[in-house]
């Protein structure tokens, strides 16, 4: 990680709240890398991953030079090994861009930043971290949440979330835990709790 910068790793399964936390610690001043905001920027018009994914899925690039990610995700998620393929095309990209955003981060002479990220504990990459924080709810609030984002059905959330590793598998590896099964003023208080636990230590 970048030298003076204590990096932890944000993650959580789908409707826990991760990104309610992410967004949490930034308004108390800590900076949040997104690895979902890099992995729509190194797909951009002109970046080395587009002109990859162009020569393998032609189809995937429309008129404008843009990325139609609907025909991508059709592609990739019907065939594990054309996902695999795409990962191995911006992974490398996306660690590369997130090392220059930390590096940044540390030479502006932050000592703490998160890098949020779905698939952290998936990937191994939480390895690489100074930590890891899980952001926990219950599946009755999971599934509710994401019905009520994305407007599916009961079956449709339930099968996402089942896609998942288990949340339990990913709190047996957490640093920290915050549980955001309640209402937004105790996850706020448990943000400030564990805010108030790491900057006494950086």
């Amino acid at each position: 990680m970048a030298r003076g910068l204590k990096v932890l790793g944000l993650t959580g399964g789908i409707g826990a709240g991760k990104s309610t936390v992410a967004r949490l610690f930034a308004a108390r001043g800590v900076p949040v890398v997104d690895a979902d905001a890099l992995a729509r920027e190194v797909v951009g018009p002109g970046q080395p991953a587009l002109r990859e994914i162009a020569a393998t899925w032609p189809e995937v690039v429309a008129a404008d030079g843009a990325l139609d990610r609907k025909r991508l995700g059709a592609i990739v998620f019907a065939d594990p090994t054309a996902r695999a393929r795409l990962e191995a095309i911006t992974h490398p990209h996306i660690q590369a861009l997130s090392a220059e955003r930390l590096a940044a981060l540390a030479a502006a002479g932050n000592r703490l930043a998160l890098y949020e990220a779905p698939l952290l504990v998936e990937s191994g990459r939480w390895r690489d971290l100074d930590g890891l924080i899980v952001v926990t709810a219950s599946e009755a609030t999971q599934i509710a949440r994401v019905r009520a984002r994305d407007g599916l059905s009961q079956t449709e959330a339930e099968a996402r979330i089942r896609a998942q590793l288990p949340t339990a598998d990913k709190v047996r590896l957490a640093t920290y835990v915050i549980d955001n099964d309640g209402d937004l003023a105790a996850t706020e208080a448990a943000v400030d709790a564990l805010l108030r636990q790491l900057t006494s230590s950086v």
